[in-house]
């Protein structure tokens, strides 16, 4: 947990904005339950194809990575308390992760989807980075942000002209998921998920190039914790501005392209790691300008009323994460109310709704009896166990 004298609100409010969008995601992707029902009237269907469009646009990519950019300030802050006491918190911060790992398994035996296990994991990287100098940190970022494993593709498709790309891995998994969460008992969908689901996880995040980005976020939010720009300060809004004005420029014409590589790109070969390189960069850029703009709004009293209410989620972001995939797993699945037989964009978006609302309402009420989450209470107290 972050010590209350070094919490800024805006950064559990941020927390929290990336909390409800994940929850409004995976509500509208029944939770990787992906069925559209024939039953619904054509306006619905009409209006179920603009908000998936709208909700991904904004938050598809985006989400994660404010969560993976606020993990990296999070360790930041956690080193830097224990160094004022003359403590290294590099080897602690490991036995934290392994605990996270442990959230992460309960939390895979609802959703196949959970970020938390892969946190833990790529959350490694931070320590060996910890000790290094501003500069070189951002150095290993860029590199990581660059996706060189898929500069890697590139050069080896140019000199293997015969290259045929293969289908995607993970769809073979994913192609499989029908079969316990559907049909399935809860004992069913807790076996699928923990060995097909997390499996197709594994290989998505890997071809989508999310390990490399993971690890850059983290080590881009330990510089943002470095340099204090969460922080109410001139410097800090001076930065975001600026941050703002080159993450617009810089957004549009690598969303153009991506959305324009087949047309560009007369290899087909190529379309898929060039997609990966610039669609993570284009949503990168994209999550900098709704970090911007948070950010920025958060200074005036209008934004705090605007997105306040959200610190309360984000200071219980672990809780609220596992509760999401313990609801939604039992809305959507079979062994529960199958609601993905039913409902398409607009119904799910509904009910996300009405999920984060409760959880909003019931974040408040607990932190009117107790300093923590419950779950976050659990983690500090293993943590210095």
């Amino acid at each position: 947990m972050i010590d209350k004298a070094s919490r800024f609100d805006v950064v559990d409010a941020l927390r929290g904005f990336a909390i409800l969008s994940i929850m409004l995601l995976h509500n509208i992707e029944h939770f990787d339950m992906y069925h559209l029902p024939d039953t619904l009237p054509e306006w619905i269907k009409a209006m179920d194809t603009v908000i998936w469009d709208a909700l991904f646009f904004m938050f598809g990519g985006k989400s994660y990575a404010i969560f993976a950019l606020l993990f990296g300030l999070t360790f930041h802050i956690q080193m830097s308390n224990r160094q004022k006491d003359g403590y290294d918190f590099g080897m602690r911060f490991l036995w934290r992760l392994l605990l996270l790992f442990g959230f992460g398994f309960i939390n895979s035996l609802f959703y196949h989807g959970d970020i938390l296990a892969i946190y833990a994991l790529i959350g490694i990287s931070l320590v060996p980075v910890r000790h290094l100098s501003n500069r070189a940190v951002l150095i290993i970022a860029t590199i990581l942000m660059l996706q060189p494993l898929e500069w890697g593709k590139i050069i080896y498709i140019i000199s293997n002209p015969e290259y045929i790309t293969p289908a995607r891995t993970s769809y073979i998994y994913f192609g499989n998921i029908h079969q316990y969460l559907g049909d399935g008992s809860f004992t069913d969908a807790v076996i699928g998920n923990l060995t097909n689901g997390r499996t197709a996880v594994f290989f998505w995040s890997l071809e989508e190039g999310r390990y490399f980005q993971t690890a850059s976020l983290f080590m881009l939010g330990m510089l943002l914790g470095r340099q204090q720009l969460f922080a109410e300060t001139d410097k800090s809004k001076t930065f975001w501005l600026r941050t703002l004005l080159f993450a617009t420029v810089i957004f549009i014409p690598l969303y153009i392209f991506v959305k324009n590589i087949p047309e560009v790109v007369a290899d087909q070969t190529l379309h898929f790691p060039l997609t990966v390189i610039f669609k993570s960069w284009s949503n990168f850029a994209f999550m900098m300008i709704l970090v911007s703009l948070f950010v920025l709004s958060y200074r005036h009293s209008a934004g705090v009323k605007l997105f306040g209410g959200l610190r309360w989620m984000g200071r219980m972001s672990l809780t609220n994460y596992i509760m999401q995939s313990i609801l939604g797993s039992f809305i959507y699945y079979g062994y529960g109310l199958g609601m993905y037989l039913h409902t398409g964009a607009t119904y799910s978006l509904l009910i996300g709704i009405a999920l984060a609302t409760i959880q909003m309402l019931f974040s408040r009420w607990w932190f009117t009896r107790h300093k923590m989450g419950p779950l976050e209470n659990i983690w500090h107290r293993a943590t210095w166990i």
